[in-house]
């Protein structure tokens, strides 16, 4: 898998331990084009940056070397660690987002994704749970890569987390301690920015967030049965 050099200015020069790389975050670009995604990230006055750049014809581009850490991330938590730059590896993809017209990463994007997951991940021994989108670790400002990512195929290949619900196991919950029990899911997963027992307006971000990849197909922001149960499963049980 040949990979092209395409390196940014924007990151950390001082080199890293490669034993505190532990994590993989997955973004899309947000942007129209392919150069116009390159030229930000190659931009010092950005400050924004990656590790690897994926384009829709399925082309990696290395734009920041692992030992260094890029600018990716942002004011971000995961269980006990703020600020994952320091600890991850950011791969950004090829898609104009939300704001430009989301459409379906390509099959060549998803395939030289996966392949190159499964290097890092090897290289790294990074764990299968530890690959997280831009939206999990900073739920309140991001909603990528979204919910057109194929968070359930790349999870047969150990990359990132995934649920197995089983039909035989009937679950009751009070209806009235939805909530509580949904972010205490949560937080066992590894989500953060809420309280378990104070609502707040910023709630809806996270559910959001969860369901977009979880539940890509009822995005809606509301703690329905579902969302519970499977918040449930993916807290309590190893898929």
């Amino acid at each position: 898998m040949k990979k092209k050099l395409h390196l940014s200015p924007n990151f950390t020069k001082k080199p890293r331990p490669l034993k505190s790389i532990k994590y993989v975050i997955f973004h899309y670009t947000g942007m129209q084009s392919e150069i116009e995604s390159l030229n930000r990230l190659k931009n010092p006055e950005t400050q924004v940056s990656c590790h690897y750049f994926i384009g829709k014809n399925g082309e990696i581009s290395q734009m920041v070397k692992d030992k260094y850490i890029a600018w990716h991330a942002g004011k971000s938590k995961w269980g006990k660690i703020i600020g994952l730059n320091k600890h991850s590896i950011g791969i950004e993809l090829m898609n104009k987002g939300h704001r430009y017209g989301y459409k379906n990463f390509t099959l060549k994007q998803i395939n030289n994704l996966i392949r190159l997951c499964k290097k890092i991940k090897k290289k790294y021994n990074i764990k299968s749970e530890n690959f997280l989108g831009h939206s999990d670790v900073a739920p309140l400002r991001k909603t990528d890569p979204g919910e057109r990512f194929p968070w359930e195929k790349l999870s047969r290949f150990k990359i990132g987390n995934w649920y197995n619900l089983n039909s035989n196991q009937k679950i009751f919950f009070d209806k009235k301690k939805y909530r509580k029990l949904f972010f205490k899911n949560l937080k066992k997963i590894g989500y953060r920015y809420f309280n378990i027992q104070k609502k707040s307006k910023t709630d809806r971000k996270i559910i959001l967030a969860f369901q977009r990849r979880y539940l890509p197909k009822n995005v809606n922001g509301s703690i329905d049965k579902k969302t519970l149960i499977i918040s449930y499963f993916l807290a309590n049980f190893k898929n």
